[in-house]
């Protein structure tokens, strides 16, 4: 009963048990499992706690090691040794014209130079201070470049202003252990037309970049009579300031003499500097002749920004010394630097001795380039053989050493970062317009310059590949340092790590190439085997760039990264990234595209990478394999072929029913007009776009025929070949046109401001392509055969006739030229690949 009563309890709580009493075995079964869950519930929250932890510090580590990928330069040893640009190295290249955005300048291939240049001003003109220094469209200039120049050893330039010509030349002379002496020689001339004889200033300077000191010795109160210095990369050397003179061996000139001695932040802020040093206190009074004040350097007065807080430059400050002489035309005036460590010198290279010097290397040029090129066993006349050298020689000229650090960013990185710094010796297109590297321009440039100095294509391209990074990206175009940074406008300085460029590096590589295979034991072809092996593991590594993250939607296909994402504002969004900036594309961006252009690059670019390695004896089969596939001329017409359109073509969501309209902007009644947004030109879309052929037919569409992708057999030669020669499609007595004249965008303004640049125009690097591509299949059997040759010569001939008389009747060669008046326009001089035009006339393909 007891038992019972204790337990039969209702609506009461159990007595505590006595302390001897152990629980029973169902309470220690539901505690236990109660504590287990717990326990298990605490370690999945500590785990998952520190498994969000170690995931959070991975991706952080991740993003922060992908982030700082596109600043990271590739592991493989760079081609080029660290001291292969120095005086003992390569002393007879150390120094050069590698100034290409002055007028006149020289300086050693070095990161920190000591940098020479020439300014010049026309005394007593209308305007007030007409001071030239860098090559400046705005300047009017009646024509100036490079009339013969062989890279190396001279140049004689010619710069036509208004009313006189200065002829600008250089020699150097090989000696020390710095890279030898030069001498200048500028001499002036009225023109014919010119009333009377202007008095002009010449101003010759020396700066330093971050390193090295200059000292001026003054004589006669102003006159600047020469600069020493030194420097790591120079030792000790001396600039003398020779009179002028009425001519070689004649006797002085009267002359005006000024100098300044100052300091500069940077080389981009010269011209600036001497701008505010000038004064027009001093007094030109020539023996016969009224005394008349002029304007020359006195003291630099930094500009004072009124109610503005200017950030102060921090760089470090470098001595710059300027030597003014003034003086009536006709005249010569010397500059002589000669180098500390030239023991041996047998004479001063000056006067008469420099005459002689001089004569010897334009005699030795003439030789060479006939040699080279041919022009006169083909009949040309003296004026185009001129021409040609002319073409050639600025080429050389444009040539420059830049040192510095790209601006680049990719996905991973919130703001641009620096890239490492390096070094690029390059061609430049346009000495006024873009006097700094181009990736695919430089391509073009090295076809030229490697039939007239291989190693010259040599070391560019090994400057460029240097530059790489370690995903295998180069950046396209490179900035490098203030000067040239000074140049570019903010929105076209930061290179994004998805852009490419077309590889046309591989026509330079291809054209090595052949030389080696044809002249094997010619000397200026040896060292091509040993670049070519210490080139190759980053070769593999750009290829595999493109072919990785170029890649389109279907297999075998290729599409360009970067194009323009604002398609609000422009007509057809650009591709800067194909190298043809407003070419017609699909109207709506997308990652459907493909882009036929860049499969033919892939196609040249496979069947070189196996060229190589089959040369080094490294693995070619699956470079081999990539080649046929996409030479395969089925799988291009399948992913390429409009039938429509009976052209290839592109491919992407696309519409041609758009058209630039005037924003409608709305002002509520009563409201003033000017405080309400101005009105733009905004993009108008009429009909839907859908995935199909963009069928623009142009430049594009020939690229499996410019690059030999076609089969000389393919039918779909004829049809090419009949557009290239209809005057209402590409045909113009001056080159083909880019873009058809039946196209709805033919000649169209991309956007308020933009002109149209690739939709119309003759551009000279295509027509070289067409040319070249006319050329092979003329001489490859096949049904057209006989068409490719007819084409060919008449092709070649109205391209080589127009860029000629465009040069005679304006001084200049042109970035492009009109496709109705063949007018040279655009930038200009442009003697980046429109310099093809001697490849023409030499048939050297």
């Amino acid at each position: 009963m007891g038992r019972q009563r204790k337990r039969v309890v209702t609506g009461e709580a159990a007595p505590p048990p006595r302390k001897d009493e152990k629980p029973s075995v169902f309470h220690r079964k539901e505690k236990k499992k109660k504590m287990d869950i717990g326990k298990v519930f605490i370690n999945i929250s500590i785990g998952l706690c520190i498994f969000s932890l170690i995931w959070f510090f991975y991706a952080l580590y991740m993003r922060s090691n992908l982030a700082n990928r596109v600043v990271t330069l590739h592991a493989a040893p760079p081609v080029l040794d660290a001291n292969s640009s120095s005086a003992k190295v390569s002393p007879d290249r150390f120094w050069g014209s590698y100034r290409p955005q002055v007028y006149f300048g020289m300086k050693t291939r070095s990161p920190t130079s000591i940098v020479t240049g020439m300014m010049w001003m026309r005394q007593f003109s209308d305007m007030d201070v007409n001071l030239r220094h860098t090559c400046e469209q705005g300047d009017r200039l009646q024509g100036y470049g490079w009339l013969m120049h062989d890279g190396l050893t001279f140049g004689v330039q010619e710069i036509r202003d208004n009313d006189f010509t200065l002829t600008t030349e250089f020699v150097k002379r090989m000696g020390g252990g710095h890279g030898g002496d030069w001498t200048w020689r500028i001499t002036a001339k009225q023109h014919s037309s010119s009333p009377q004889a202007p008095v002009i200033s010449l101003m010759f300077y020396a700066a330093a970049d971050t390193e090295g000191s200059l000292e001026a010795h003054v004589e006669e109160k102003n006159r600047l009579a020469s600069i020493t210095g030194s420097s790591e990369e120079l030792g000790n050397f001396k600039i003398t300031f020779r009179k002028p003179v009425t001519g070689e061996l004649s006797s002085a000139k009267y002359a005006s003499y000024n100098y300044l001695q100052t300091v500069t932040p940077g080389l981009e802020k010269l011209t600036d500097i001497v701008k505010h040093s000038l004064n027009r206190r001093f007094v030109y009074s020539p023996p016969s002749g009224e005394k008349r004040h002029y304007i020359a350097v006195d003291v630099y007065k930094p500009p004072h920004h009124h109610n503005q807080q200017k950030p102060s430059d921090t760089r470090k400050e470098s001595d710059f010394v300027v030597h003014q002489v003034t003086v009536q035309t006709p005249f010569q005036v010397e500059v002589l630097f000669e180098s500390g460590s030239f023991y041996n010198r047998p004479n001063q290279l000056v006067g008469s001795i420099m005459t002689q010097e001089l004569e010897k290397r334009k005699a030795e040029f003439n030789a060479k380039f006939e040699k080279t090129f041919g022009l006169e066993s083909k009949s040309f006349s003296q004026a185009h053989i001129k021409f040609g050298k002319a073409a050639l020689s600025n080429m050389l000229g444009g040539m420059g050493y830049f040192y510095g650090q790209s601006v680049v960013q990719s996905v991973y990185n919130d703001y641009p970062l620096l890239y490492p710094e390096g070094a690029l010796f390059t061609a430049v297109p346009s000495r006024s317009f873009f006097p700094r590297g181009f990736l695919w321009d430089e391509g073009f440039h090295q076809l030229l310059l490697s039939k007239w100095d291989p190693q010259v294509t040599r070391e560019a391209i090994a400057h460029w590949i240097d530059l790489m990074n370690m995903e295998g990206w180069i950046p396209r175009e490179q900035i490098l340092g203030d000067e040239a940074r000074s140049k570019v406008p903010a929105e076209f300085i930061v290179q994004r790590n998805e852009n490419a460029n077309p590889p046309t590096l591989f026509l330079a590589l291809q054209e090595l190439i052949e030389q080696l295979l044809s002249h094997p034991d010619k000397a200026a072809s040896q060292p091509t085997l040993p670049f070519l092996r210490r080139l190759f593991p980053r070769l593999k590594t750009w290829f595999e760039w493109y072919n990785t993250t170029q890649t389109g939607p279907l297999p075998n296909s290729y599409r360009w990264r970067g194009r323009d994402k604002d398609t609000n504002l422009f007509l057809n969004p650009k591709t800067l990234t194909s190298g043809l900036d407003d070419y017609p594309r699909a109207s709506h961006p997308s990652a459907d595209e493909r882009h036929v252009d860049l499969h033919c690059w892939m196609a040249l670019s496979s069947g070189i990478m196996a060229s190589i390695a089959q040369l080094l004896g490294e693995p070619h089969q699956d470079y081999e394999l990539s080649h046929q596939i996409l030479s395969d001329n089925n799988l291009l017409n399948e992913l390429h072929w409009s039938e429509q359109l009976r052209a290839f073509s592109d491919f992407g969501n696309h519409t041609q029913a758009v058209s630039l309209q005037q924003e409608k902007v709305y002002v509520p009644p009563g409201q003033p007009r000017h405080q309400f947004p101005v009105a733009r030109l905004v993009r108008s879309v009429r009909r839907a776009p859908k995935l199909q052929y963009v069928n623009a037919l142009g430049y594009v569409s020939l690229f499996p025929f410019l690059l030999h992708v076609l089969q000389p057999d393919s039918p779909k030669l004829e049809y090419i070949f009949h557009d290239m020669r209809d005057p209402n499609k590409l045909w113009t007595p001056y080159g083909l046109r880019s873009l058809s004249k039946a196209d709805p965008l033919y000649m169209k303004r991309n956007t308020e401001h933009d002109a149209p640049y690739w939709r119309g125009p003759v551009w000279i690097n295509i027509n070289y392509l067409a040319v070249r591509a006319l050329h092979h299949y003329s001489n490859i059997d096949g049904p057209y055969k006989e068409k490719a040759a007819a084409l060919y010569e008449e092709l070649r001939t109205n391209i080589i006739n127009n860029v000629y008389r465009q040069y005679v009747e304006t001084g200049y060669i042109w970035e492009q030229y009109n496709d109705s008046t063949g007018r040279g326009q655009g930038s200009h001089p442009f003697t980046g690949w429109s310099a093809l035009t001697l490849l023409m006339m030499a048939e050297h393909y």
